[in-house]
C-alpha cells in the first residue's frame, strides 16, 4: 500500500514580504507539524546562518522541533526524489514540504514539476502557491517587475504583510488591483509570526474539486441577467460595462489578468478539447492558471479541469444533481491574453 502523497506547498513573494519571518518559524517554532523546507540557494537571505551554524557537505538538516531544513544544489527534482527516498527508508520524518523559491523567480516551472515528473508525482501532491505581498512596496514592485505579476497570478493564497505601515486606502487599493490580476486567490492580511499555520497548509489549491474557488461575484452579474449567453467580464464587483468605481484603478493595466466564461450550453466535447489543446500549443507560456467545471454533452457527470503553462489535466467530478442547473464555468489568468479569442472560441465549442 502506498504512502499518502506528501503535500507540497510553494512559497514566493518579493524580497522584504516576509518569507524568511514565516520559514523561521516554522523551522524553530514548536508546532508539532514535521515539516520538510526546501530553500533555494540563491535566496537573497539564506536562513542557514541563522539557525543552521554548521557547514557540512550534507545539506540536509533535521531540526529540533522535528523540521527538516535542505538547500537545493542540482535541480528541484533531484532534491525532492532524494528527500522522499529518504523518508521510505525512515531516515527522515516529515509530513509535509515546503519549498521557498527565490524573490525574483517565477514559480510556474515549480509548479510544472509536481506534473511532468512521474516520479514525483507518484510521492507528492502539490498543495498550493502562497504568495506574500509587502503593502509598502507592491505597487512599485507590480509596476516595474513582471515576476511579482507572474507570482500574483499564480497564486492561491495571498498574504498581504506590513499592512501597518500604509494607509487603509492604499491598502484597498492594492487589494482591489490583485483582484483584477487574480480573483481565484484568497486574500488575507497578516502580521507576520501570527499566522496561523493551519491557513498555510492543506489549502488544496491544485485539487481538481468542483467549487471553483473564485470571488463569488467575479462570475455573477449585477442586477439582472443580459439573456445572451457568456459574460466574460475582468473583474468582481462590478458587472460587465460598469465602471469600476474606484478613482484609483485605472492608474495600474497590468499585463497579468483575468477573465471568465459561463454559459448554459453544453461544451461538445471534441471540439472543445481541440480548441483547448491549440490554444495551449500558442499561448501555453502566457497562461499562468486556468480552471473551470464544464457540461458536457453527453455525459451527466461535472468535468473539472485545470492547468498550469502548457501541462492540462482533467478529471471526472460527481453527477449533476437533480434540478441542478447545468453551467459551465471557466477562469482564466495570464499575461495578455487575447480575451476575445478565447471567449469567442468556446462560444464557438458549444452545442
Amino acid at each position: 500500500m502506498a504512502d499518502k502523497l506528501i503535500p507540497a506547498t510553494i512559497l514566493t513573494g518579493f524580497l522584504g514580504s516576509g518569507k524568511t519571518t514565516l520559514l523561521k518559524r516554522v523551522l524553530t517554532e514548536m508546532h508539532g507539524h514535521k515539516i520538510a523546507v526546501i530553500e533555494n540557494e540563491f535566496g537573497e537571505e539564506n536562513i542557514d546562518n541563522e539557525i543552521l551554524v554548521s557547514d557540512t557537505t550534507e545539506q540536509i538538516m533535521q531540526l529540533s522541533n522535528g523540521c527538516v531544513c535542505c538547500t537545493i544544489r542540482e535541480d528541484l527534482r533531484a532534491t525532492l526524489a532524494l528527500l522522499a527516498e529518504r523518508r521510505r527508508k525512515g531516515e527522515l520524518q516529515f509530513e509535509r514540504v515546503v519549498i521557498e523559491t527565490t524573490g525574483l523567480a517565477d514559480p510556474g516551472p515549480v509548479a510544472q514539476t509536481f506534473f511532468m515528473d512521474d516520479e514525483i508525482a507518484e510521492s507528492y501532491l502539490l498543495d498550493s502557491v502562497l504568495t506574500l505581498v509587502d503593502a509598502k512596496h507592491a505597487n512599485e514592485q507590480l509596476d516595474t517587475r513582471q515576476e511579482a505579476r507572474l507570482q500574483i497570478g499564480f497564486a492561491d493564497q495571498i498574504f498581504i504583510s506590513k499592512t501597518d505601515l500604509v494607509d487603509e486606502a492604499s491598502v484597498d487599493a492594492l487589494q482591489h488591483r490583485i483582484r483584477h490580476m487574480n480573483p481565484r486567490a484568497q486574500q488575507q492580511k497578516v502580521h507576520f509570526g501570527e499566522v496561523p499555520l493551519s491557513k498555510v497548509f492543506d489549502l488544496k489549491g491544485f485539487n481538481l474539486n468542483t467549487t471553483l474557488e473564485i470571488d463569488p461575484d467575479f462570475l455573477t452579474v449585477q442586477g439582472h441577467d443580459h439573456g445572451h449567453d457568456h459574460h466574460g467580464h475582468e473583474g468582481h464587483d462590478h458587472g460587465p460595462g460598469e465602471a469600476c468605481d474606484h478613482p484609483h484603478h485605472h492608474a495600474h493595466d497590468d499585463d497579468v489578468k483575468s477573465f471568465a466564461f459561463k454559459s448554459d450550453r453544453a461544451f461538445n466535447p471534441a471540439k472543445l478539447e481541440d480548441f483547448l489543446g491549440a490554444i495551449v500549443q500558442v499561448y501555453g507560456p502566457k497562461m499562468l492558471r486556468y480552471k473551470g467545471v464544464l457540461f458536457m454533452k453527453g455525459s451527466d457527470k461535472k468535468v473539472i479541469f485545470q492547468g498550469v503553462h502548457q501541462m492540462m489535466g482533467s478529471d471526472l467530478g460527481p453527477k449533476w444533481a437533480p434540478g441542478e442547473k447545468k453551467t459551465s464555468k471557466l477562469v482564466f489568468i495570464g499575461i495578455d491574453l487575447p480575451k476575445e479569442i478565447l471567449l469567442q472560441g468556446l462560444e464557438g465549442c458549444l452545442v
